[in-house]
This record gives structure tokens, C-alpha cells and sequence, in this order.
């Protein structure tokens, strides 16, 4: 693995390391501390989720146009201002502003982090795109953990741990990552074919998939947002609900060597890997619907954890294979805006559910969702002439 590769995995790391301090808390200081219905929290959830939609979009462009190194720090010196504003002031309805720009500056680092493997380490496939998903799911595994217990002392402390990750990563940026344009990392000029029909239907294809990834995350998504005040309704601690995803990134880590010999083989089934993650996925969903303790919700845990270490790093990596020459940082932006979308949706959506007909029926709902969310898996390819891609 390239040098450039480990730089990106650390940044990747601490970068999460400071997103995952507050936002699996967000629904629970919402609701439990700024005393708003979980229709509501949903509602902020969703400002902030819009905010990175356009944030994906604006970095993967800027990635195109810049490069890696402005981007990334673009990005995360708004990160630093925005989380020092929230930092400061955390009441209502500061809260909103701020966790909105906290949104915005977030979703500008991600299509850029993604874009940046890519290049640095084409021959590599699927592996420097899964390398990056292991490093954001071990800053997830630690990043709540610490949260849940810092949270159990003193709440506004969260948002002060949050800052010093950000200062971490930006001086991690700041001496690493101005590297990663130049050498044999270098941008492509996007050529004249980018109007040709044989750009579009990569693009149209991206897009279908897309609609997999909405639903996909608007469903998990609900691990952070209903799913976290539910655990409380049930008597459940904050460090108890944090350590659910510290089970879920230790777990990624951990599975890595079982699935290597099943993704070998389906190496160019990609169409396999898609629809077995959200399999799980939908199954995990329907054993948080017997769900009462602690046991059980860890098991729906590991079962949605095996589902997304099949689906998630196939992502990045059709859409580095997709994009045309110049355009990878557009189409990392893209898929990271439909995960981003879902993000938004899924808040809301599920704290609206769950205010009119509880939990139980939403967690059927999402079940459902997630095996129509198979579809556009199966269909994505139909108008490639190179069907191996699929």
C-alpha cells in the first residue's frame, strides 16, 4: 500500500474520530437535553444532512479544479470554525445555525478523501477504498465510545473533545496532505467527450445506484437518530449506547480476514456484494423490532456491520471506475451527496414515524425499505456497454 494510502487512512481516522464525538449524541441532547420532540431533532438532523449534500457537491468540484490538498483544508478550516461556534454556544437555537455549517464544511472533505485514493493507488480496486472504510469505522468504533463516557460526566465537554480532533486533523492536513498533488499523483483536464453519450450513461448509471444509497442510509441513519432515544426510553446508558458502535468499527475490522476469501471470489460481482450487504442490512432492522435490551441490540448491531462491510466500500469504488478522466472528484461528490440525502431523510422521516405509529412499525417500514433498495443494485448497468463493471 502507498505511503499516500497510510497518510489518508490516519487523516481519515482523526477526522472521524472528531465527526463521531456528537453526531450518534446529536438526538439524544436534542431531545433529551434541549427538550424538543424527536420530530424536531429529525428536522435539525436533516438541516445539517441538506448542508452536506451541498458540501459533497461544492468538494468534489473543487477537487476537480484545486485538487486534493485545497480542498481537504478548505473543508476543514470551516470545520474548525464551525465547531468552535458550537463549541461556544450549544443552546437552542444556535444549535441549528451552527450544527447546519458543521454540516456544509463536513460534506466538502469526504469526496475529496475518496478521489485522493483513488489516484494514489489505481491498481489497488477495491482495496485503497476499503482501507479508508476501515479507518472511518475504527474512528467510529472510538470516537462514540469516548463520547458516551465523556457525556456521562459532563455533556458540554463533548463539544470540546470535538474541537481537539479537528485541531488534529488540521495539523495533520496542513504537514501531510500537500503531497498528495504533486508527483505521480497528478489532475486530469476533463476532455471534450464530457457531452459524448458514452459520459452519460456512467453518469445515469451512478445515478440509479444512487437511489440504493438514499435508501439505504436513510434507514441507517436511524441507529443515530430514533434508534439512540430509543435505547435511552429503554433504560439504556449513554456509554452503553456508545459502545453499540464501538462494536460496529471494531467489528469491520474484524470480520476483515472471514469475508476476504468471499469478496475474492466476487471480486467482479459486484452486483453480489451490493444486494448481500443490504440483505443484512434489512435483516438487522428486523431484530431491532424484538429488540428490549442491550443483547439484542448488539446483535442487530453485528448483523447490520456484516451487511455494510459488503455494501459500503463497493461504492467509491464503481464511482472511481465510472468517472471519465478529470471528473473523479464530481462523481466521488455524487455518491457522497446520495448518502448524504439519505442522512437527511432518514431523521425525519423516522422521527415522524415513530410519532404517530412507534417503533415497532417504523423498524418494519425500514426492513422493507431496504430489500426495494435491492432494485437499483440489480439494474444500475443496463445501460453500459461494459457490463463487467457490474
Amino acid at each position: 500500500m502507498p505511503k499516500q494510502v497510510w497518510l489518508l487512512i490516519i487523516g481519515t481516522f482523526v477526522n472521524t474520530v472528531g465527526n463521531s464525538f456528537l453526531w450518534p449524541l446529536n438526538s439524544i441532547y436534542i431531545h433529551d437535553y434541549l427538550g424538543k420532540t424527536l420530530t424536531m431533532a429529525g428536522f435539525v438532523l436533516m438541516l445539517n444532512s441538506l448542508a452536506g449534500v451541498f458540501g459533497n457537491i461544492l468538494g468534489g468540484i473543487l477537487f476537480d479544479k484545486l485538487g486534493g490538498y485545497k480542498t481537504i483544508l478548505i473543508g476543514v478550516i470551516l470545520n474548525l470554525f464551525s465547531i468552535t461556534l458550537l463549541a461556544i454556544w450549544h443552546e437552542w437555537p444556535q444549535y441549528i445555525i451552527f450544527l447546519t455549517m458543521l454540516g456544509f464544511s463536513g460534506g466538502i472533505v469526504f469526496p475529496a478523501l475518496y478521489a485522493i485514493a483513488g489516484s494514489a493507488w489505481p491498481e489497488g480496486g477495491r482495496r485503497s477504498f476499503n482501507a479508508i472504510f476501515l479507518a472511518n469505522n475504527v474512528g467510529v468504533a472510538i470516537g462514540p465510545a469516548l463520547a458516551g463516557v465523556i457525556a456521562d460526566i459532563q455533556f458540554e465537554w463533548v463539544f470540546i473533545s470535538n474541537l481537539i480532533a479537528y485541531i488534529v486533523f488540521f495539523l495533520i492536513v496542513i504537514f501531510t496532505f500537500k503531497r498528495f498533488d504533486s508527483g505521480k499523483i497528478t489532475m486530469k483536464k476533463v476532455t471534450s467527450e464530457a457531452s459524448d453519450k458514452k459520459v452519460r450513461a456512467p453518469l445515469i448509471a451512478l445515478s440509479i445506484l444512487s437511489v440504493s444509497l438514499v435508501l439505504c442510509w436513510l434507514s441507517y441513519s436511524q441507529w443515530s437518530a430514533t434508534i439512540s432515544s430509543y435505547t435511552q426510553f429503554l433504560g439504556m446508558s449513554l456509554s452503553q449506547y456508545s459502545l453499540l458502535w464501538t462494536l460496529n468499527g471494531f467489528m469491520i475490522v474484524a470480520v476483515q480476514p472471514i469475508i476476504k476469501p468471499l469478496v475474492t471470489r466476487w471480486e467482479k460481482k459486484i452486483k453480489h456484494q451490493l444486494v448481500l450487504g443490504l440483505a443484512l442490512m434489512s435483516v438487522s432492522f428486523f431484530v431491532v423490532y424484538f429488540a428490549g435490551d442491550f443483547k439484542m441490540f448488539a446483535a442487530a448491531m453485528v448483523i447490520l456491520t456484516l451487511g455494510e462491510v459488503f455494501f459500503s466500500p463497493v461504492i467509491p469504488m464503481l464511482a472511481n471506475k465510472l468517472a471519465p478522466p478529470g471528473q473523479e472528484g464530481f462523481y466521488q461528490g455524487l455518491v457522497n451527496s446520495a448518502t448524504t440525502v439519505g442522512r437527511m431523510i432518514g431523521p425525519l422521516f423516522g422521527g415522524l414515524m415513530v410519532d404517530l405509529y412507534g417503533m415497532q412499525v417504523l423498524m418494519l417500514i425500514l426492513t422493507v425499505i431496504l430489500i426495494v433498495a435491492m432494485v437499483p443494485c440489480l439494474l444500475f448497468d443496463r445501460g453500459l456497454k461494459n457490463k463487467e463493471i457490474g
